[in-house]
């Protein structure tokens, strides 16, 4: 008798204000469908987390224990992306949320761990900034869509004038 597996839905978020917004509708497509949920958050370059022009830390604006300063390597960056992660958990207010950490190249990170962890789907945020380039989808939405063969939910997040 073949035993009916639960599906998998992988959220990737990152540290822009609307990642919420990716959250909450990722976690209702994955409650719909009776699937577990992985949230995941990839660490690119270092750099860029310790700008003092701009901090990608957004989901972290009301917390003080965060500055550039602890941004500066790998640990404190991936501890910093465990309390984010943790945070959008708590949120969704759902305990049995796993949460994943990774290191690299945004695109590539994700494929990996949908591969990995066995996604049915993968659901991300397109907040494309580039006008003509990346004129439907950002580039990292473009790069997992022209790349894989899961299934994505992709969520516009682009901010309307």
């Amino acid at each position: 008798m073949k035993t009916k597996q639960r599906k998998i839905v992988l959220i990737a978020l990152d540290y822009n204000p609307t990642a919420l917004k990716v959250a909450e509708q990722g976690h209702a497509l994955a409650e719909s469908l009776d699937a577990e949920v992985i949230l995941l958050h990839i660490i690119t370059d270092p750099i860029y987390y310790a700008s003092t022009e701009y901090s990608p830390i957004t989901g972290f604006n009301d917390y003080a224990g965060i500055s550039p300063f602890h941004m500066e390597n790998v640990e404190g960056l991936t501890n910093a992306a465990q309390h984010f992660l943790d945070k959008t958990k708590r949120h969704l207010k759902n305990t049995t949320i796993q949460t994943v950490v990774k290191e690299g190249d945004t695109a590539t990170s994700i494929l990996q761990s949908a591969k990995e962890l066995h996604a049915d789907i993968i659901v991300l945020g397109s907040h494309s900034q580039k006008w003509l380039e990346n004129i439907v989808l950002g580039s990292v939405a473009r790069d997992v869509l022209n790349q894989t063969q899961k299934p994505l939910f992709i969520i516009p997040t682009k901010k309307s004038s």
